[in-house]
């Protein structure tokens, strides 16, 4: 049964967390629903409180009794609380970015601590596709983690009609967010149309080998990372002869997490193959730029990153 099985992803999850009341992030659509109740079925069991968050965007008419009803539906389905967060959508990037950042902001005001996400499998190989498209390296099709403090999403390994059969088992009519279908959205174009293409040009199973990809991805950087770590140590600068002799791939990370640390954002690989050069192509070059007016040097050995205005953009 499609509602066992997603009752499973949850138990399973929650069993390698402390025992805590925790959060579900509920829409309204067939995903969260299905979670919401296996949340609610988990938490019965062990003895803890679970709270339904839902984030009214105002993006459409009627959004305010979506909301409602969606949080009526979560308590039907047996969690202890639901609560409506209304927020304002603004920002830079489009309406899906904008909306994203204000419904984790949301989530992540409201005190919750762990906040369960109703991401599934298919929504994780959307997410792989949309690296895919970004060419930005192994990080962009890594995927979505299924523990990032404080999202939690247990159902990474379930498919989406899991999720829609489980709410027909439960006899619980999910809502249909027109924005799913809107081929404005890339993601919704990535649902409606590549991914059943690739399915059927590629025999079936693409939705589950682009997640298990993730999964692969995702642990070859995690221990790339704690390598990293490893050789990055302590201090506001690098040790450029030190790191001369570290294979690229590994050298780069290192610089990256210096960088992000130190107060850089918005890195791009040429940005960080720049930076590498300082390390492993010094020939005496100057500094390198990045965004923010930032600026990396080399000097007797060693990596500094200082802030200062680039003179020539004033005409100097």
């Amino acid at each position: 049964m499609s509602l066992e099985l997603v009752r499973r992803a949850v138990r399973r999850f929650l069993a390698g967390q402390p025992r805590q009341d925790f959060a579900v992030a509920v829409s309204g659509g067939a995903d969260s629903l299905a979670l919401a109740e296996a949340s609610a079925y988990a938490a019965r069991k062990t003895g803890v409180r679970v709270r339904a968050l839902v984030v009214d965007h105002g993006l459409q008419d009627g959004s305010a009794e979506v909301a409602a009803e969606a949080a009526e539906k979560a308590r039907g389905l047996g969690v202890d609380e639901a609560e409506v967060l209304a927020v304002e959508v603004t920002g830079s990037g489009g309406m899906e970015a904008a909306a994203r950042r204000a419904r984790y902001a949301a989530l992540s005001r409201s005190g919750s601590g762990l906040v369960l996400l109703g991401h599934t499998r298919d929504d994780q190989a959307e997410t792989v596709l949309l690296g895919l498209g970004r060419g930005s390296g192994p990080r962009s099709i890594a995927g979505m983690k299924p523990l990032d403090p404080p999202w939690g999403r247990p159902l990474l390994d379930v498919p989406r009609s899991a999720t829609r059969q489980a709410c027909v088992e439960l006899g619980v009519r999910p809502w249909e967010d027109p924005h799913n279908a809107d081929p404005r959205f890339r993601r919704s174009r990535l649902r409606a149309e590549v991914l059943p293409l690739l399915e059927d040009v590629l025999s079936g199973g693409v939705a589950a080998a682009l997640a298990r990809t993730a999964a692969q991805v995702r642990e070859d950087l995690e221990t790339l990372d704690a390598l990293a770590a490893e050789l990055r140590g302590e201090g506001d600068t690098l040790d450029a002869k030190a790191l001369a002799d570290v294979p690229a791939a590994l050298r780069r990370r290192v610089l990256r997490s210096w960088l992000l640390d130190a107060g850089a954002c918005d890195l791009t690989d040429a940005h960080l193959r720049s930076v590498d050069d300082l390390v492993g192509k010094w020939r005496g070059q100057g500094g390198v730029w990045l965004p923010g007016s930032l600026v990396v040097e080399r000097s007797h050995g060693r990596l500094a990153m200082s802030r200062r205005e680039r003179r020539e953009a004033r005409g100097e």
